[in-house]
């Protein structure tokens, strides 16, 4: 299984970081799906040519926050959606992200009207993305 994920040795980010945010990204734009399975640790660690103790770092992450889920002596698979985290955690987490992008925005010297385009324009196509992967058969469903 070829999930088409790139890491980038050279980037500030460490490269489990990088796994897991290509997995969250994949899992929000439906490109993998509920009851999907990932590859094997060691199988995706070789086609990544890194240590599979960092694919398993990034698998467990990914458990604790329940986009994965382990299921023993099956392998991993994408996790029904459901909140792990209580109401606190989850603004806090997205006001980590949210601080993050006024800083840039900031640095580009964008207004806040621009970015709230520009968001309202990227949630938009996350939202085309994740309904234009989905089955026939859910579309209809809606």
């Amino acid at each position: 299984m070829s999930l088409g994920f790139s890491i980038s040795p050279a980037s500030d980010v460490p490269i489990f970081r990088q796994i897991t945010q290509q997995i969250q990204r994949a899992v929000a734009t439906g490109r993998l799906e509920v009851g999907e399975q990932l590859p094997p640790v060691r199988a995706l660690a070789e086609s990544l040519v890194i240590n599979p103790n960092t694919v398993a770092r990034a698998y467990q992450e990914l458990i604790r926050d329940g986009v994965l889920e382990s299921r023993s002596g099956r392998g991993v698979f994408v996790s029904k959606r459901r909140q792990v985290f209580a109401n606190s955690e989850r603004i806090r987490r997205l006001r980590l992200a949210t601080e993050q992008l006024c800083h840039e925005a900031r640095l580009l010297d964008f207004t806040v009207k621009e970015v709230q385009a520009l968001l309202a324009e990227t949630w938009q196509a996350l939202e085309s993305q994740a309904e234009g992967s989905e089955p026939p058969s859910k579309k209809t469903q809606k």
